[in-house]
């Protein structure tokens, strides 16, 4: 490297004059300071594909939000057994589908798409750690996974006819 000192207020304004004349800016994608790698060239994104993505957007965060609101409303048992883990499962597709729809809303950035996805994938948690915790032994009631056996009924008394006597 020269020992000379640099005179940035000129290489600025040969940069200046060359980004003037070519009017709309560099075409080549340029490097990112600080990353070291210049952004993906793609082809320039048209209205419909933009309005698609948004709408795709919003489908996911309003499906996660329908299925979050759903879940507290659950309609069956969900003590043990299967039906517990059809809830989980429920549990576990509303977490699914807000992590979709927090992922597509920080692609599109839509900032209320994002907290309200974000809220959903917490509800989500916390609606299946309320079920899970207690099975596991974290919660100081304890619950079971599976139900436990119907006893048989019980065997009828005897009963005495009123012919007989006991002997």
């Amino acid at each position: 490297m020269s020992d000379q000192p640099r005179n940035w207020d000129k290489e600025l304004a040969d940069i200046d004059r060359v980004m003037a004349n070519q009017g709309t800016g560099p075409s080549v994608p340029v490097a990112q300071p600080g990353t070291g790698r210049a952004p993906a060239a793609g082809p320039p994104e048209t209205g419909s594909v933009r309005r698609r993505s948004v709408a795709l957007t919003w489908f996911w965060v309003i499906m996660a939000l329908a299925l979050a609101a759903a879940l507290p409303l659950w309609p069956y048992e969900k003590a043990c057994g299967l039906r517990l883990m059809f809830f989980l499962g429920a549990t576990a597709i509303t977490a699914v589908v807000g992590v979709l729809g927090a992922t597509s809303s920080w692609a599109n950035r839509r900032g209320l798409a994002q907290v309200l996805s974000l809220l959903v994938i917490a509800w989500a948690g916390v609606i299946g750690a309320r079920e899970v915790l207690p099975r596991i032994g974290y919660a100081s009631e304890a619950a079971s996974w599976v139900c436990p056996a119907d006893l048989p009924p019980p065997a009828p008394a005897p009963t005495s006819q009123p012919g007989s006597q006991p002997s």
